[in-house]
């Protein structure tokens, strides 16, 4: 036993100079994430990155493989989720466990009848010693069905691509990915199945004669390790990210957002974990090309991770727009707020801290504060109209009741008025139209709840509840503005207020209650089916109004 235990080690090294060579990034979708979230919550792993979740494949291998040190430890289901991503995840190319739709070795498409087996598939790969190539084909069909307000309406939409990634002289990521879809039935329940219609350049635009839009991605990613436990890596191109803690939504940067370009900086060594991104994308839509703008956003993060004990970050934002890129915000070492002061005070600064306890095994708690612009001279004054604050509160709560693979979280979000928001239009906190913060927006507060259990390791189950208030903006019959109380992310305060109090949740109050129950199946390996049912019933207090509204979501999606 005693050898057994020391030659665990020495495989697990081996396996990881050999994942060496996997830079490219596991796409933040991916289901391995949420596994390893709930193993780090089981108190197994001592760290993930969270709060910058998207990490290289061999980073990913490198915990996976960790994990694999207590197995002992993990339930039925765990196992079995374990090995399938480390299958998927290693691209060893094994003829026993893996097959190519076009594998020159068996004469190109003799592997058909295979991809619809439970082997890892890829259309093409080739791999040699810091060099690897991978092809794999991407595929989408939605259906939504609509049950009430009646007339009952649905929408499908199907769309198809292709992703090329690997990595080149042992520390080059690289990754090209393209998709391209169609829509049919009603416009209004494609975009509610899947918003990011909503800002998607050929869908807004609609000149064609039928709905469609195209998603592509693809960047370069450098990685070294210049000494022990030292990580340091730069990435440039656009892909799906996200940044801060929370469940259902984030106060800094959601994900729910237009994809990105950006040019990233990682650092990490020890306690030490820092960030520092500078990302461009556009302002609203307008048929004006002239009224069509570049906006940028600037991101610095420093967090200091103290192993079975806590982690603490601090960071800040800068948004701004109406010339180029601006040197001052390119340092990675500076304060923005400082540099935007002497920059003239132009542009749309936001600070945020955050916390994350590691002490308690299978509990975890999160909390964000988020200040938008300069309030500290005012902080004791909780209802000025200049204090724009918010702040998360989360519970993690995994195998509660000793219930394997179950998981609780709770989650409470409070955001003021007029967070987000800027005197200068160009300058709000958002992207082609849509937020790039919290989805609730600014004077809105939020609970969530959501269970998570894994029957197998093909079938997850999902359940949640949220219940958010929201102070709208006062308009009268005509769609003239009477009251702005800081509800609309692109309607700042005025310079002159004859009042200078912004009272939560005034104006035209909404409440809105939504549940959600889903499932995901994977019948066959990469081939998943997305099933949710949604309800959402809307109460407007002010005008003695209820909405309701029902959804059923069938998605399909095929990934190798």
């Amino acid at each position: 036993m005693r050898r057994f235990k020391l030659f665990i080690p020495i495989i697990i090294l081996n396996v990881q100079l050999i994942c060496f060579a996997q830079v490219e990034n596991v796409q933040l979708n991916h289901p391995v994430y949420i596994f390893l979230k709930e193993i780090y919550v089981k108190g197994l792993v001592d760290y993930i990155k969270e709060d910058d979740p998207v990490m290289s494949r061999f980073e990913i291998i490198k915990l996976l493989n960790l994990i694999k040190i207590n197995e002992p430890s993990l339930s039925p289901t765990e196992k079995k989720l374990l090995n399938k991503y480390l299958a998927e995840l290693n691209d060893d190319l094994n003829p026993e466990s893996s097959t190519q739709l076009f594998n020159p070795d068996n004469n190109f498409i003799s592997d058909l009848p295979e991809m619809f087996s439970q082997k890892v598939k890829y259309l093409y790969g080739y791999k040699e010693d810091g060099n690897n190539i991978f092809l794999e084909w991407l595929g989408h069909f939605y259906h939504g069905q609509r049950f009430s307000p009646t007339p009952t309406n649905n929408a499908n939409l199907y769309d198809i691509g292709f992703r090329m990634r690997g990595t080149v002289f042992n520390h080059l990521g690289y990754n090209l990915t393209v998709i391209k879809g169609g829509v049919s039935g009603n416009d209004r329940i494609a975009e509610t199945i899947e918003p990011k219609l909503l800002s998607n350049y050929k869908w807004v635009e609609n000149l064609e004669n039928i709905g469609n839009y195209g998603f592509n991605y693809g960047y370069l990613k450098f990685y070294t390790s210049p000494t022990e436990n030292m990580d340091l890596s730069v990435q440039l191109g656009r892909e799906d990210i996200t940044f801060g803690y929370g469940y259902g939504s984030k106060l800094v940067l959601s994900g729910e957002n237009p994809t990105l370009d950006f040019i990233k900086f990682n650092f990490d060594y020890g306690v030490i974990h820092f960030t520092s991104l500078h990302a461009s994308t556009v302002g609203n839509f307008s048929y004006d090309i002239n009224q069509r703008y570049t906006k940028y956003l600037a991101l610095n993060r420093l967090r200091l991770s103290f192993k079975n004990l806590f982690d603490f970050g601090i960071g800040e934002t800068m948004i701004y727009s109406g010339r180029g890129i601006e040197l001052g915000y390119l340092s990675p070492l500076a304060f923005y707020k400082f540099i935007e002061m002497d920059l003239q005070d132009r542009d749309n600064g936001t600070l945020w801290m955050d916390f994350q306890t590691n002490f308690l095994k299978k509990l975890q708690f999160q909390a964000t504060f988020y200040l938008d612009e300069n309030i500290l001279s005012n902080l004791q004054d909780l209802e000025r109209y200049t204090n724009k604050t918010a702040y998360q509160l989360n519970a993690f709560w995994y195998e509660p009741f000793s219930v394997n693979d179950l998981s609780l979280i709770l989650e409470y979000t409070k955001i003021r008025p007029y967070v987000y928001t800027h005197r200068d239009p160009k300058n709000t906190y958002t992207a082609f139209g849509t937020n790039l913060g919290h989805r609730i927006g600014p004077n809105a507060d939020e609970i969530m709840f959501r269970a998570n259990y894994n029957l197998s390791d093909r079938i997850r189950l999902t359940g949640e509840y949220r219940f958010t208030r929201k102070g709208n903006n006062v308009y009268d019959e005509n769609g003239n503005l009477i009251k702005n109380v800081g509800g609309d992310i692109f309607l700042s305060h005025p310079d002159i207020l004859e009042n200078k109090t912004a009272k939560f949740l005034d104006g035209e109050r909404i409440n809105t209650s939504h549940f959600i129950l889903g499932m995901r199946i994977e019948p066959i390996r990469e081939f998943y089916f997305d099933i949710y049912f949604n309800y959402l019933s809307t109460k407007n207090l002010t005008k003695s109004i209820i909405e309701n509204l029902s959804y059923a979501l069938i998605k399909f999606t095929l990934e190798y």
